[in-house]
């Protein structure tokens, strides 16, 4: 269904962008630039970051000199309440919103920076902290507009924007590569509605090339800073870091006796054993479990997996810290495709356990009572979006454009079960869901209710 939105922008719209333009620059104003662990990385160009917000935050320092992050975290600011701001006059215009109802939607993107900043563990004001998840945001609320307008309008030109987006959030996170995927499913399913099947090929190449593309700059990216012609390295080691804490003492035996990564085996095993790195330890409920293996993750990759094997080849001589980096990712890997098998079972009930609290706290916060409601919450809204897709009583006399309207929100809702499911199940596999990993399916997944609920409850539908 189309949208016309080549009205000018209202003066209530332009109130709404100056409220957001105050809120975020008020926020920045009252708790600084936020320098956290991860901040120095991007600052120097690590070889563990994407390059797009390193490049991003170059920028600024060529231009600035010093004070540079305070006018980075200027931009990301007003990036964020532009973003914001698209996303909402869309929705309104889309979905003929009534002012309360506009201004419900806006609340809703600023509900997760509020959480982050006040109920969080960190506290951390993503938009002023020198993390990437500052730029992402931004960048993920242009996404969904023009994926939204892909779905909803049909045009080429968001098909190429929206996908230019999703590379650019490719390079600024690495479990953003999700978005491409996403935006491969949703043009296939838009096609098969449309009864395209002659053109299905179109979105599979476009992805491959892409993906082809993100390696190529992330390659080049790497060899204009460091001299190395290699991608980012470190996801092995993240992902072995869970496989461990899976592990048995037996599972070593699926290495040679003597060979280098049985020797790593059981060096990380009697180390993990040591600080109870180990599923073991964990308890018996799903609660301590899950909270013993996020407690623990970050110690045993940072104490025990990256000190041992960058002890080791920095030992060999004659090597620097970029050839140390890919040669303990290469060994990470190759333990991975050998011990995973040997522990699947355990790793698989771990990783459940951190796909359960990715869903939650991409909704929610985890809290005993919270955990089910959440879960429940879930279940109505896939309820009443399949109910808005099937149900056709009461219909016939409607507008056409609000009868039509009545599925698209049910779309909405689909494309952000579709993120949440593939963000959480990503994450999952290399490190636990906090909530700055989380954060960006929750305004979309609040909208797309908020729409269903008011679709649902319109006088003119009778169930």
């Amino acid at each position: 269904m189309e949208t016309v939105i080549n009205r000018k922008f209202s003066i209530k719209s332009w109130c709404i962008l100056a409220a957001l333009l105050l809120f975020f620059l008020g926020m920045l104003a009252a708790c600084g630039v936020g320098i956290y662990n991860d901040s120095e990385q991007y600052i120097m160009m690590h070889i563990h970051r994407e390059p797009l917000y390193p490049l991003f935050l170059a920028f600024f320092r060529k231009i600035c000199g010093d004070g540079y992050l305070t006018v980075a975290a200027v931009a990301q600011n007003v990036l964020t309440a532009v973003g914001i701001w698209i996303f909402t006059e869309y929705v309104a215009a889309h979905f003929r919103l009534r002012l309360w109802e506009e201004l419900l939607v806006v609340l809703l993107q600023l509900v997760p920076h509020l959480m982050t900043r006040y109920v969080s563990a960190l506290h951390i004001f993503l938009e002023n902290s020198v993390m990437s998840e500052a730029l992402c945001i931004p960048l993920f609320h242009f996404f969904m507009y023009y994926l939204l307008r892909m779905v909803f309008e049909q045009r080429r030109r968001d098909q190429i924007i929206s996908l230019v987006f999703a590379f650019l959030l490719s390079m600024t996170r690495g479990q953003m590569m999700t978005t491409i995927l996403i935006w491969m499913v949703v043009l296939l399913i838009q096609m098969l509605f449309c009864k395209k099947y002659q053109m299905l090929f179109v979105p599979i190449i476009a992805v491959i090339a892409v993906f082809g593309l993100r390696s190529l700059t992330v390659h080049i990216y790497n060899y204009s800073v460091t001299g190395y012609f290699m991608g980012n390295t470190y996801a092995q080691v993240n992902t072995l870091t869970n496989v461990i804490y899976a592990c048995d003492r037996e599972d070593g035996e699926v290495f040679e006796d003597g060979s280098l990564e049985r020797e790593f085996f059981e060096r990380f095993y009697d180390e993990a054993d040591a600080i109870e790195a180990n599923y073991r330890y964990g308890g018996s409920t799903f609660a301590q479990r899950a909270a013993h293996l996020e407690g623990h993750h970050d110690e045993l990759k940072f104490q025990v997996l990256e000190a041992d094997t960058s002890a080791y080849f920095f030992g060999l001589g004659k090597v620097d810290y970029y050839q140390q980096s890919s040669m303990s990712d290469e060994l990470a890997g190759r333990m991975l495709a050998k011990l995973l098998p040997a522990c699947f079972g355990q790793w698989l009930y771990d990783y459940i356990l951190l796909c359960v609290y990715g869903f939650i706290r991409s909704v929610a916060v985890v809290h005993p009572v919270l955990n089910w409601l959440t879960l429940a919450l879930y279940a109505v809204a896939i309820g009443l979006a399949v109910r808005q897709v099937f149900c056709k009583r009461g219909r016939e006399n409607m507008d056409v454009r609000l009868r039509e309207s009545c599925q698209d929100a049910a779309w909405v809702m689909g494309v952000a079960l579709l993120f949440i499911a593939a963000n959480v199940c990503a994450t999952s596999i290399t490190i636990m869901c906090l909530s700055r990993y989380m954060i960006y399916g929750f305004s979309l997944f609040y909208t797309a209710l908020f729409l269903l609920i008011r679709e649902v409850t319109l006088k003119n539908i009778k169930f």
